[in-house]
């Protein structure tokens, strides 16, 4: 018996397996990596695909909302252009993005599609490592929200001292720099420059 059409018959790679959306920049897909219960840092592995542990969280800080990565994105030349500084390049991983929804999703390995607000312009260790901000598609608390500006600020900010504190360690410095928030049209922008960027280095010939 033959499979569907859309049927696959092995798991796709949730980085160049997946499409970056239905209708990108503007509705994107997330895969998840963190959900805002998580006491451990999960991220992807290049290789295999699979969720593996990149370490527990030191400090008693949660991320305040779904987190994970745009499919088919990369954060290269392009990306590192939009922060207008000769010093910084892309961090060559896919583009994070945070994922707003009003009731709790508690699992992470999922795939979702989020709608576009706006951003956060973040620096680490001298590489572009934007933050997309998002509302899961069919929310329908954030269903009227058409730009960051109308999200509560205590979300952004509890977003920027995430991404300000979640790698704390007592000793060291830190080299994170987070600039102010960005809307839709920005972050349209950066999703576009990401999707080239991807383009670049792992598209067809």
């Amino acid at each position: 018996m033959p499979f569907p059409d859309s049927f696959y018959r092995w798991r796709p790679h949730p980085w160049h397996g997946l499409e970056a959306g239905t209708n990108p920049p503007e509705i994107v897909n997330a895969y998840i990596e963190i959900t805002p219960f998580d006491h451990v840092k999960y991220e992807i592995d290049k290789k295999t695909g699979y969720l593996v542990v990149d370490r527990p969280n030191r400090t008693s800080s949660h991320p305040p909302s779904l987190y994970g990565f745009v499919p088919r994105t990369y954060c290269g030349k392009r990306v590192a252009a939009l922060m207008e500084r000769d010093d910084v390049k892309g961090d060559r991983d896919p583009l994070d993005i945070c994922v707003l929804s009003e009731r709790p999703i508690a699992r992470a390995d999922i795939i979702l599609e989020a709608r576009v607000l706006g951003g956060l312009p973040m620096i680490d260790g001298g590489e572009a490592d934007d933050k997309i901000i998002a509302v899961l598609k069919n929310d329908y608390v954030f269903s009227d929200a058409g730009d960051i500006s109308d999200l509560p600020n205590v979300m952004i900010e509890r977003l920027h001292h995430y991404f300000t504190t979640y790698k704390i360690q007592p000793g060291k410095e830190l080299s994170v720099e987070i600039g102010e928030a960005y809307g839709k049209e920005h972050a349209q922008k950066v999703i576009r420059a990401s999707m080239q960027d991807y383009q670049e280095r792992y598209g067809e010939e």
